[in-house]
């Protein structure tokens, strides 16, 4: 499991999830949430971080992990666009905070796309060997 490059890959998405859902929660109020929209952001982040360990815990079936990484990039890029629209509709200039927060998703988006591929290089490469016998 660990020695496939896709599952660091999908280590670290957990990781950035889980660490974007701790920086929604002390962000905005420590322990209520004022409003829907950080609780939207901060359950979207725990499910999509639980999504990447479940699809790190898949290592083998191949063909679940790549749609599990599917559904999780999409997620990834719905919550872009949430954060593109909310810092579009926020007034104060250009201020650190309207934008640190957006990095995350953009580098599990990434992340998400090279654990695919290595996904499908190793499927590819058992399907060769297959061939072979």
């Amino acid at each position: 499991m660990i020695q496939r490059i896709q599952s660091l890959y999908l280590l670290l998405v957990f990781l950035a999830s889980f660490g974007l859902a701790i920086g929604a929660k002390s962000q905005w109020g420590g322990s209520d949430f004022s409003s829907k929209t950080e609780l939207f952001v901060f359950a979207e982040a725990l499910f999509m971080g639980f999504l990447a360990l479940g699809s790190l815990l898949k290592y083998k079936n191949r063909q679940q992990q790549f749609v599990l990484n599917r559904i999780n990039l999409l997620l990834h890029l719905f919550l872009l666009g949430f954060f593109v629209y909310r810092s579009l509709n926020l007034s104060g200039g250009d201020s650190p905070e309207k934008g640190i927060g957006m990095l995350i998703p953009v580098f599990s988006i990434v992340m998400l796309v090279l654990a695919n591929r290595a996904i499908k290089h190793d499927e590819d490469l058992v399907k060769s060997a297959d061939r072979l016998r």
